[in-house]
């Protein structure tokens, strides 16, 4: 089979994978606002498929690096898409982290901060776009992914004191204080697995690269030689 062709099948195959990820994601904060044994146990068991399709979608990649295309472009999409398939393997297995945190435990009666959800919903939006911005090669919407980081780490932050205050005055046990702390650090963790494969969108259709500085993200630009 042709480089391209084999490079288009590598290309569907990890659309194919961004979104069981993402389906695996859903549920997993489902499972939890709800505290849903069944969708906890269907997180962790779908965990065996990314793991597979991750393998398969690295082994295709070795052939087309060992062809020796000169292409630039396309030799930077391959390395791209073994980049963003390890990132997507870690983001399912901070669902599963999530998931691990309800099955077979008894639902608490302490109240999920409001602030949570909104935290979860737009690190699935996170997750949702960096998708869309591999697919359809979009530096400008993986961009955008990037500057919504710093939010979400507001949002961690704050549950985070929110959470020890609480255990303080007596209105949260340590161990709903500790799950709590335990998914809120797993859904930060997959907002920065998105910034990874945005980081590599911009890469590769630009050339360009962008770094993570206090003051915020920077300007693409073209790295040093």
């Amino acid at each position: 089979m042709a480089f391209a062709a084999r490079l288009e099948q590598l290309r569907s195959d990890i659309t194919a994978q961004g979104e069981r990820v993402l389906e695996c994601c859903s549920l997993a904060t489902e499972c939890y606002f709800e505290y849903d044994q069944t969708k906890a146990r269907a997180v962790i068991a779908a965990d065996d498929g990314i793991d597979k399709a991750d393998v398969e979608i690295e082994r295709a990649s070795i052939p087309l690096l060992q062809m020796g295309n000169s292409d630039e472009y396309q030799v930077r999409s391959v390395l791209t898409i073994v980049k963003v398939n390890n990132e997507l393997e870690r983001i399912a297995d901070c669902a599963v982290n999530i998931a691990e945190q309800v099955a077979g435990q008894a639902r608490m009666d302490e109240r999920i901060p409001p602030t949570f959800r909104v935290m979860a919903n737009s690190v699935l939006g996170m997750l949702r776009d960096s998708n869309r911005a591999l697919v359809t090669g979009n530096p400008d919407l993986a961009r955008q992914v990037l500057l919504f980081d710093d939010t979400v780490d507001r949002f961690k932050n704050e549950i985070l004191l929110h959470a020890q205050e609480q255990v303080a005055l007596g209105q949260f046990s340590v161990r709903f204080a500790f799950q709590l702390t335990s998914v809120t650090r797993s859904v930060e963790r997959i907002a920065d697995h998105c910034t990874n494969i945005c980081e590599q969108v911009i890469y590769v259709e630009t050339g360009k690269i962008v770094r993570h500085r206090p003051e915020g993200w920077s300007e693409p630009e073209r790295p040093r030689p």
